[in-house]
C-alpha cells in the first residue's frame, strides 16, 4: 500500500518539522517565565520517557522525550504537564517566590500567552527571512484575462481593472485577492477596481469548485475565473520585509480562522481538517518540493499552532488564559473542582477532535478502504 511504504518518507520531515514549532512554542513559556522569576524544572520535547536530557545550571532538566507530538515546561509548583497546582507540600517563602502558581495574575497570563505568541513571532521571522533572501511573490493586482461565461465574466469585470478592494479588504497583491476568492464558497463579494482611472464596483459570487494540488489532495475553493500575465518575486530589505510578514501571517491568521468558521457553519466540509497522520503526509509532500516550501509550510503550521492553542478549552492555553480572565472578573480564582472539571471536559474535546481529524487521514489516505476490503 503506498501510504504505509511513503511512511518513512513522510515521517522524517513531519518529525523535524514538528519538533522546531513545539521547541519555539515552549521556549517562548519559557523565557517569560524565566523573565518573570519562575523556576522551570522541565523542558521536554515530547512526551513519555526520556530519550537524551542535560540539567542546567538553573536546575532545568532539558529533554526529548520518545512520543513526538507536543512537548511542556513543567514550572515549580505544577502537579503535571497540565501546569496544574500542587500545593499541598508546605513552601517556604524563598519557594513561593520563584512558584508560578503564587505570582500575580498578570504575570502568569504573560507566560502562558508566550507560547502561541512565539508561534506568531516565528512565523513573521520565517516569512520576513524568505522576503530578504528568496522575494516575496508579487503580482499587480490587474486583470490580464477573464475566462468566458466565468462567475467574473458574469459580473462584467474586464481586462486591464486594477482591484484595490474586496469586502472592504484593500488588495495589493493578485495573490491576495486568490486567497480570498479562495475561501468564498458561495458567498458574494464587493470588489472595487479601477478601469482607465475611473471607480468601478462590482458584485461577483466565485464559483465553488473541487480543486485537486499535485499531490492529489482534493479541496473545495472558490473560483472567480480571471487571471494575470506572468508572475514575479520582490526581494525586501529587511524593514519592509518585517512589515509585508507581519500582513501576511495576519491575512493568514483570518484566513485560517474563516475557514473554520466555515467548517462550523457547514459551508465547508469538515472532512479537510486534517490530523497528524494528514500533517505528516503534507510535510513529505513539501519536502519533495524544495526547502523553501518546508520553510514555508513550517510558517503556516506555526501560525495554525499558535491559534490553536490560543482556543478556549481547558488544557490549551487559550483554556488557561480564560480561567485568568474569570479570576480578574471574579477577583478570585475558580474553585478547585470547577477547574478540574474544566480540564476533563477540555481533554474529552481535544481527544474528540484528535480521534476525529485522524479518522479523516485514514479515510483521506484510504487506509480505512485497504483495510475493508482486506476483510471482505
Amino acid at each position: 500500500m503506498e501510504f504505509f511504504a511513503d511512511t518513512a518518507r513522510y515521517a522524517l520531515p513531519f518529525l523535524a518539522v514538528l519538533t522546531v514549532l513545539v521547541f519555539v512554542h515552549e521556549l517562548g513559556h519559557y523565557l517569560v517565565a524565566r523573565w518573570c522569576g519562575v523556576r522551570v524544572d522541565v523542558f521536554s520535547v515530547g512526551f513519555g520517557r526520556e530519550l537524551i536530557g542535560w540539567t542546567d545550571t538553573k536546575g532545568t532538566r532539558w529533554k526529548i522525550s520518545w512520543i513526538p507530538f507536543g512537548g511542556y515546561v513543567k514550572f515549580f509548583g505544577d502537579a503535571g504537564v497540565a501546569s496544574q497546582p500542587d500545593l499541598a507540600a508546605g513552601m517556604t517563602e524563598e519557594e513561593r517566590q520563584e512558584c508560578f502558581h503564587f505570582k500575580p495574575l498578570g504575570p502568569r497570563a504573560a507566560v502562558v500567552a508566550a507560547g502561541p505568541i512565539a508561534n506568531f513571532l516565528f512565523a513573521i521571522v520565517v516569512f520576513a527571512g524568505m522576503y530578504v533572501f528568496v522575494g516575496q511573490p508579487y503580482t499587480p493586482a490587474i486583470v490580464g484575462f477573464v475566462e468566458p461565461d466565468s462567475a467574473a465574466d458574469q459580473a462584467g469585470f474586464q481586462v486591464g481593472d486594477h482591484i484595490t478592494v474586496i469586502n472592504g479588504e484593500a488588495i495589493e497583491r493578485f495573490e491576495e485577492i486568490q486567497a480570498i476568492v479562495r475561501l468564498s464558497l458561495g458567498r458574494h463579494l464587493t470588489v472595487r477596481a479601477d478601469r482607465g482611472g475611473a471607480p468601478v464596483e462590482l458584485m461577483v459570487r466565485p464559483k465553488v469548485v473541487v480543486q485537486k494540488d499535485r499531490f492529489g489532495n482534493e479541496t473545495r475553493i472558490g473560483r472567480l475565473g480571471i487571471g494575470v500575465r506572468g508572475r514575479d518575486f520582490i526581494q525586501h530589505d529587511p524593514l519592509s520585509a518585517i512589515w509585508q510578514a507581519t500582513r501576511q501571517t495576519l491575512f493568514v491568521t483570518t484566513a485560517t480562522l474563516d475557514a473554520l468558521g466555515q467548517m462550523i457553519v457547514g459551508a465547508r466540509s469538515a472532512d479537510e481538517l486534517r490530523g497528524p497522520l494528514g500533517i505528516a503526509q503534507l510535510s513529505g509532500q513539501v519536502a519533495s518540493v524544495g526547502l523553501v516550501s518546508v520553510i514555508q509550510f513550517m510558517a503556516f503550521l506555526s501560525i495554525s499552532l499558535g491559534l490553536i492553542n490560543l482556543f478556549p478549552i481547558p488544557m490549551l492555553d487559550g483554556g488557561h488564559l480564560l480561567f485568568y480572565g474569570i479570576e480578574a472578573v471574579r477577583g478570585r480564582p475558580l474553585g478547585e473542582r470547577s477547574q478540574e472539571y474544566g480540564f476533563r471536559i477540555g481533554l474529552a474535546l481535544v481527544v474528540t477532535l484528535m480521534l476525529f481529524a485522524t479518522w479523516n487521514d485514514l479515510v483521506q489516505l484510504r487506509v480505512v478502504a485497504f483495510m475493508v476490503d482486506l476483510f471482505s
